[in-house]
């Protein structure tokens, strides 16, 4: 019977799964853009297909950080809440911190800087751990905000600058430039306005032409409010008035409401009757944000992230409904156990798939080696007249397929030292068309080029981690193409069953 269920779902979980991934990399995408209503519609529609995957904590993670640029503090608390208590049984160190990073930065929105500061401490200690120079300088910068908040700005001022330092080393510019605009808030904050107004300036241009338009419209708020602090209101109303639309457009209430609040003080000497209008506006915008059911929400989420509340109400209700309950958990468990195995089996059959696959290349990448090296051989024997012993191996005369394969290898992982590795660019080098380059791979190693590219990476980074011990993971990942440590960790915890830094101490024992 069992074996009758798996075969029944088995396409359609592969399919939920394809899916599944599609739409979270949309709404990834549609969210690094800055188009959030979009990204929203679309991330909820991936969650119910994300749900027992890997994916489950991204997803939410994301939905949460959507609800919180398009002020839903409620929403936002909600969802990230369920990405943390993932992370947190995961017992991944770099998987917490940007989960706590999130919470914080929603207790943030919430106007509750004091619960965020508890997060954001718990999340500095986790990214120490997880030895991730790049989600530590975002966390930086986060606990720079929540300490300028509480009026630290000491303590802001350290942060922001320890931020900019390790994304000056990583050579991320325009996160640099996110640090200097927070830096710059503390300088605020510490009455250096003209200091304040020079970073602003400074930054503001780098992240418009890198087209981050919020962090843009962020830096435009505080330089307003530099100018404001040295009594140069006319001269603040216009980045107030920009930035003020494009939060609109981008439906972020949360930075809307200071950029209104900011034109409300800058008109106030200037044109009273402008002033009353924005004031209007500011009061408006600030109902819709912080509500009472808001703060309630939050407190809820707070202590234990509401679990005591959540307890109390299920045994209401196993108290009323004993008997259906009892019944509906025998047949959940039924589902999980069917689920679990039909997943295991997936996963194990991709598993093998993939290894099966990572050893192909191996000696496709080997065969390459020992021609180059022959090669050689041949050309040194003929300078010195010596009679050639070279002679192309046979699988590598009849099978121009395998050479295909070859250049395709070479080709990957080229691209991955020049951050060009996509399909479409591949293809292009190959002087292909993407639909001839995937007909051609198909045909010759069976696989779609997604497939074949992740199997070069995780052969790569196989071999990465076992000849250079040293080599920090950051750095092995970013080899292997990848931008995140925790994506790459994610990849090869599925393809070889244990994190890279296990993998590297079993290699080396």
């Amino acid at each position: 019977m069992l074996a009758v269920f798996y075969m029944m779902w088995n396409g359609n979980i592969m399919a939920d799964e394809n899916k599944a991934e599609q739409l979270l990399n949309m709404a990834d995408s549609l969210y690094v853009a800055q188009q959030y209503k979009p990204a929203l519609e679309v991330g909820l529609k991936a969650l119910p297909l994300c749900k027992g995957t890997e994916s489950e904590g991204d997803c939410l993670n994301l939905l949460g950080m959507i609800y919180v640029r398009m002020g839903d503090v409620k929403n936002a608390a909600h969802y990230a809440k369920q990405c943390l208590e993932i992370d947190l049984k995961s017992g991944d160190d770099d998987l917490i911190s940007s989960s706590m990073n999130t919470v914080a930065g929603i207790y943030m929105a919430g106007y509750q800087a004091k619960e965020a500061e508890q997060y954001i401490l718990g999340a500095l200690e986790h990214a120490e751990k997880a030895d991730n120079p790049a989600r530590k300088a975002v966390i930086l910068g986060m606990a720079s905000e929540i300490y300028h908040t509480l009026g630290d700005d000491k303590k802001a001022l350290i942060y922001a600058e320890r931020a900019y330092t390790i994304d000056s080393l990583l050579d991320r510019q325009p996160q640099a430039s996110i640090r200097l605009s927070q830096k710059g808030s503390a300088l605020l904050g510490l009455h250096r306005y003209q200091e304040a107004e020079a970073l602003y300036r400074q930054v503001a241009p780098v992240l418009k032409q890198v087209d981050d338009l919020h962090s843009y419209a962020i830096a435009l708020n505080r330089l307003g409010m530099s100018l404001l602090c040295q009594e140069r209101q006319q001269e603040a109303i216009p980045f107030y008035k920009e930035a003020a639309m494009l939060f609109s457009k981008m439906g972020d209430l949360y930075n809307e409401i200071h950029a209104h609040r900011g034109l409300y003080e800058s008109y106030w000497n200037i044109n009273p009757d402008s002033a009353k209008i924005e004031l209007d506006y500011f009061d408006l915008l600030k109902d819709s944000l912080y509500t009472h059911s808001t703060a309630e929400a939050l407190s809820r989420y707070n202590a234990e992230f509401g679990n005591d509340q959540l307890i109390q109400e299920n045994k209401d209700v196993r108290s009323a409904h004993k008997r259906t309950i009892i019944i509906s958990i025998i047949v959940l468990l039924l589902v999980i156990i069917a689920s679990w195995f039909i997943i295991r089996q997936i996963r194990q059959r991709e598993k093998r798939r993939i290894e099966a696959l990572m050893q192909e290349i191996e000696r496709l990448i080997d065969d390459s080696r020992n021609v180059e090296c022959e090669m050689t051989c041949e050309k040194t024997q003929s300078s010195e007249n010596v009679p050639s012993t070279f002679h192309t191996p046979p699988s590598m005369e009849e099978s121009p397929e395998r050479l295909f394969l070859i250049r395709v290898i070479e080709t990957v992982n080229e691209g991955f030292a020049e951050r060009q590795w996509s399909v479409e660019m591949i293809a292009s080098k190959l002087n292909m068309s993407v639909q001839t380059f995937r007909r051609r791979l198909m045909s010759a190693a069976g696989e779609s080029p997604k497939a074949f590219i992740s199997a070069i990476q995780m052969e790569k980074a196989g071999k990465l981690l076992t000849d250079n011990p040293d080599m920090p993971i950051v750095d092995v990942a970013f080899k292997c193409g990848f931008d995140e440590a925790s994506n790459f960790t994610h990849t090869f915890k599925r393809i070889y069953g244990i994190s890279p830094s296990q993998y590297r101490k079993r290699q080396n024992a």
